[in-house]
């Protein structure tokens, strides 16, 4: 057992601690043990009193039931740690994975789409994925019923299909996908940055949907409503810089009009595999791919004094809706680096919450 894995399950295990804080923090201090370490201290000039770090205990038995079923545990800035993934700001600090994890590297495609689909949406997810795995693709989806299901079982036809979950590992959700999830976990990978045991619940599941878009070249949208959270995971993609496909339906039914007017603000029309297979790159690190660049974590350095001002500015901002980061940082007037400095203070006191996405919400509940 990697007694630096083990610190970064603790530190981005302990409540408080965010993708972007995770990351921030391992900037600041170059391992997960010094970070862990100036945690208390952290907490406290944030206000925070009452604090404790995930017990070791925990993270190990973690790290060993994962190991017992023969799962792997991948962490941010691993040498394999998918790149494409680890390009979004806030990219799961650890993914727990049953499966191959190269997989998680490879040239994917993912494919969402209405729960409720129609049988000719079925039909045609199932056929788009396994034409494009059958092309060399990995298909990445939910696991969700209706579109994710189809679009698993077309690939597993012909290639490699990635699931990703909102829960732990062995709480397979929808329970009736429980006998998909272990044929995708033999033949590709199911993966998470839930810990084991973990019940999956609704917050849970934007957090999925920006794995399938971190690990993905591009998306396919099937069929959508206006509401609906296939939407969430396009427009997460196309803020990473991913391509968008939408499958254009009936005007007339409901299930289409959010895919329908993703091809009205600017997603390529897609009839077939061919029209997306054609567009995508061959190699998803060049220019093709907009905004790819390595990711930098914003400076931690910043004088505390200067940082209870800003806390008490963004604190009157802020709402229980979620508001985006840039948004914030226009309004309060302050420097980006003193923002995102005092939000990472205002996650470990438990006041805010970072979404994905680039959100940022308060915590009305305080504990």
């Amino acid at each position: 057992m990697h007694d630096e894995q083990l610190a970064k399950l603790r530190l981005a295990r302990t409540e408080g601690v965010g993708p972007l804080t995770f990351k921030r923090l391992l900037s600041r201090f170059d391992t997960a043990h010094a970070a862990l370490a100036a945690l208390p201290d952290l907490a406290a000039e944030a206000g925070r009193q009452a604090f404790t770090i995930f017990p070791e205990s925990r993270a190990a038995h973690e790290l060993a039931t994962l190991q017992k079923r023969n799962g792997h545990l991948l962490c941010l800035g691993d040498k394999n740690y998918p790149r494409l993934l680890a390009l979004l700001p806030d990219a799961p600090p650890v993914l727990s994975i049953l499966g191959d994890p190269a997989i998680l590297c490879t040239r994917a495609v993912g494919m969402v789409g209405a729960r409720n689909a129609s049988a000719n949406a079925l039909r045609l997810a199932e056929a788009l994925a396994t034409e494009l795995a059958a092309a060399g693709f990995t298909i990445v989806s939910g696991l969700a019923r209706g579109i994710d299901g189809a679009a698993h079982t077309g690939a597993l036809y012909a290639g490699r299909t990635v699931a990703a979950i909102a829960g732990g590992l062995d709480k397979p959700y929808p329970p009736e996908h429980a006998a998909l999830q272990a044929r995708i976990a033999e033949r590709g990978a199911v993966v998470t940055e839930a810990p084991w045991g973990t019940a999956p619940q609704s917050r849970h599941f934007p957090r999925r949907n920006r794995i399938i878009a971190g690990l993905s070249m591009g998306i396919v949208v099937v069929e959508a409503a206006m509401r609906s959270g296939s939407l969430i995971t396009a427009r997460l993609a196309q803020e990473a810089g991913r391509e968008i496909y939408a499958i254009p339906g009936s005007p007339l039914d409901p299930r289409c009009r959010g895919s329908n007017d993703l091809i009205r603000q600017g997603a390529r029309m897609a009839e077939s595999a061919a029209d997306i297979i054609a567009d995508l790159p061959d190699d998803p690190f060049r220019d093709r791919l907009t905004g790819l660049s390595e990711p930098l974590a914003p400076p931690m350095h910043i004088p505390p004094q200067t940082l209870p001002p800003v806390r008490a500015a963004l604190l009157r901002l802020l709402s229980p809706s979620p508001t985006d980061i840039d948004a914030v940082i226009r309004h309060s007037q302050f420097a980006p680096a003193a923002v995102m400095a005092a939000l990472s203070q205002l996650e470990l006191a438990l006041r805010v919450e970072i979404l994905p996405g680039n959100r940022v919400s308060l915590l009305v509940a305080q504990r």
